[in-house]
Order: C-alpha cells, then structure tokens, then sequence
C-alpha cells in the first residue's frame, strides 16, 4: 500500500493537470491553429461575450466571401453563362448576304461579253430564328442555374472543411492534455518506483501510456494540416496560411425535419431548376424542329453594267428559289426532339426520387450523430467525468491501484474524442443538408 502523502501528491499533480481540461470540455472556445496557440492562448470566452475583433479570425461568412471570388469552378460556371448568352446572340442573326461578280461569254472580241454583279440573299421563314433563340434562352437559364448548383456546391463544402477545422484543433488541445498529464504521470511514477512503493509494471505502464498519447496528439496535427489544407482548396486560395477562425463547434444542433427538407429540395434545388429548364429547352427544340421543313427563300439579282450582246446596255435578272420537302422533311430531327423531350420529362421525375434516395443516408447521419452530441453533452461526458473524480478519491484512501486510474482517465479522454468525432460529423450532415444536398465543388463535371 503506497504511503498516503506520496498518494495525495500523485492525485493532487493529476489533479491539476486535468482542470483546464474539466472546466472547457463542454463550453464553446476560440480555436487558435496550433503554431499560435502558446503565444496567443487565453481563457475560452464566456457565452454572449465578444471579443475584440483583432482576435477573432476569419469567421465562416468571410471564407465564404473569398471563396465567392477565389474558387475557379464558379468562374468557370460563370463563363458558361455568358457563353449561352453569346449562342443566344447569334441564333437569332439572319444569314448574310452574298456578293459576287458574273462574267459570261468572255472572250468573243467585244461581242457578246456581260459583266455584271450579283447579290444572293437567303430568306428565313417559319419563325425559325425566334424559335432558335428560344431554344437557347432555355440554355442560359439551365446555364444559370447550373451555376446557382455550383455557387451551392463550394458553400457547403466551406462549411464542412471550417468546421472539420474547428474540431481537428480542439482535437490537438485534447491530445496534448493528454500527453501532459501522461509525462507527469510517468514522473510520479518513477519517483514512486525508486522510493519502492511501486512495481516495475506501473513505470512502464505509464511510459506506454505517454506513447499511445504521443501519436494521438500526432494524429491530431496531421488531421488539423489535412483539415486546413482541404480548407485553402475549396476557398480558392492554396496559399492561405493557417490562422485563427472564429466559430463555435459547440452549438447546439440545428433542427431539421426530414419532409421539411425533402420538400425544400423540390422547391428551391437548383438542381430542380437545372431539370425544369432541360425540359423547356426540350420543348423549345420540339417546335424548332417542327419548323425546319418550312423551306427558307433564296433571292437572286443580278445587274449587267455591261451587255455587248444588246449594244452594251445594262440588264439585269431576278431569280427565287426554295426547296421542296418532299423527301426530308426533318422527319428524324423532329421524332429525335420528341424523344429528348419525353428523357428530360422523365429525368424530372426521376429527380424527384433520386432527392428522397439521397437524403435518406444523410439524414440518418444527421439523426445519429445529434443524438450521440446531445447524449454525450447531457449524460455521458458528465458521467465520465464524476467517474474520473471518484477513481481519483478512492485512489487517495488506498482503495485503487495507479493501472485503474489510468484506464479511467483513458476513458474520459476518449469519450472526449468520440464527443469531437459526433461533433463533426453532425456538424457535416448540417451543412449538406443547408446545402441542399450538393458538395464536392472540386470534381471534374
């Protein structure tokens, strides 16, 4: 049985070192990178209190903004939309006219020679150039609305990467908590060791326990440089150095209701507007199809300044031309739009079933992890927690060994990580389900 003063000395240095971290684990902080941390750390900052804004970092609405302008898929996007604008603009221009010089019977000696120019202009009936710049009209909007689907995409995958952020730092204060009470651990035990009050196998316990917290809290660095990295690509700016982000990971869950969302979806995607505007553009090419077969007008003139066969005097002709559509009359073109037209009708429908499909696995994402937060929060940290002090007591009369402490503080810490774990990923299924549904800004489409 170790002497009580050694027991009160070990309990009291753990003890101590654990009280930052018992006093912060369940309240909202300021998330400071880890290069920053030891020269700009402070106590957390008590709810509905400001801090002054020199030291509050980027907030979310901030990379937000950069990414607006930054990311290239947007501009991309926006490119697009200004080409449809372009094809809108030449759909609806008429073909240009033709010039050109005649010459006949050259050669006869000033005989029979006619010069003269000529001037063909083709003629479009049928309303087809009305109905062609409907048809691209069409294309602007499906244009602009797949750049409203991408404007969505980097929001929500800004939202997803500040958070994972937010959580991989306070995931590196845990670790290194951790790695602090095991150093100090370690010591009290070597100490115990040499004055033989302990065996061998707690001094080595101890070493493994600092080990196993080492590489946690390495982990927890490459997480936090992976987190700021994904974070820097869908901003846009890859040379963003890591700093200080205001926000809270510690909120409160956000409500959501699965008819409520799914409803949202059908009304507001933008990928809804995207299979609307295929389905007008669909429609729109049907009746420009059906006007193809309406020949167009072909005029011909012609003006001889020079005619030797009638004494040089000038003449002229007049020609009018149109096909007869007795064999093509876009029969296949229009059957083709037709078809096009029942896909993008039924694509629509199928959009309908494939926002259900997808947002089932989110929202049970969602679901799960709300609860695992708000039973973690309410139930099992504080539990954990009172767990931990009553090893500590019991230890202090002699009723425990240092092994048990140990796995009761290694119980504590990663309870904490699970709580950070359900964190994120509630944290993730919120912003997709903003999101409405749409992330992954990056990949090639």
């Amino acid at each position: 049985m170790l002497r009580p003063t050694v027991r009160t000395c070990i309990s009291g240095a753990l003890l101590l070192s654990l009280l930052p971290t018992l006093a912060q684990a369940q309240q909202p902080i300021w998330i400071l990178p880890a290069k920053a941390k030891v020269q700009a750390e402070k106590p957390p900052v008590p709810p509905g209190q400001s801090v002054a804004p020199a030291h509050q970092g980027l907030t979310l609405e901030e990379l937000e903004q950069i990414a607006m302008g930054s990311n290239p898929s947007i501009a991309r996007a926006s490119a697009l939309v200004s080409a449809a604008r372009g094809k809108w603009l030449q759909a609806g221009l008429p073909p240009n006219p033709e010039f050109g010089y005649e010459g006949q019977q050259l050669g006869s000696r000033g005989l029979a020679e006619q010069e003269g120019v000529i001037i063909n202009q083709e003629i479009v009936r049928g309303g087809k150039l009305r109905l062609s710049r409907a048809v691209v009209a069409q294309e602007i909007n499906l244009a602009q609305q797949q750049l409203a689907t991408q404007q969505q995409r980097v929001l929500t995958d800004v939202r997803v990467s500040f958070y994972q952020v937010l959580v991989a730092q306070r995931q590196i204060d845990l670790t290194m908590d951790l790695v602090s009470i095991g150093k100090k651990g370690s010591e009290v035990a070597d100490a115990l060791f040499r004055a033989k009050d302990v065996s061998r196998i707690d001094v080595l316990q101890a070493q493994i326990e600092v080990e196993n917290a080492e590489i946690l809290a390495q982990n927890a660095r490459n997480r936090h440089q992976a987190a700021w990295q994904t974070l820097a690509s869908v901003v846009g700016d890859l040379k963003l150095p890591p700093q200080a982000l205001a926000g809270d990971a510690f909120a409160p869950p956000r409500h959501f209701d699965f008819n409520g969302t799914l409803e949202r979806l059908q009304t507001t995607s933008p990928e809804m507007g995207m299979a609307m505007a295929q389905v007008s553009r669909t429609r729109a090419a049907v009746e420009r199809a059906r006007a193809e077969p309406r020949p167009n007008l072909s005029v011909q003139g012609l003006v001889n300044w020079r005619d030797n066969g009638i004494g040089g005097l000038s003449d002229g002709s007049l020609a009018l031309s149109a096909p007869l559509p007795l064999w093509n009359r876009n029969q296949g073109a229009i059957a083709e739009a037709q078809y096009e037209y029942a896909a993008a009708k039924q694509a629509l429908s199928q959009l309908e079933l494939s926002f259900q499909h997808r947002l089932a696995p989110i929202f049970e994402r969602y679901a799960n992890a709300r609860n695992q937060v708000e039973r973690y929060r309410d139930r099992i940290l504080p539990s954990a927690q009172e767990s931990l002090q009553l090893t500590r007591q019991i230890y202090e009369k002699g009723e425990s060994n240092f092994i048990a402490l140990l796995t009761v503080q290694r119980t504590y810490f990663q309870t904490n990580m699970n709580y950070l774990e359900a964190l994120r990923e509630l944290r993730t299924a919120e912003a997709e389900l903003e999101g409405l549904l749409l992330s992954g800004s990056l990949e090639a489409r």
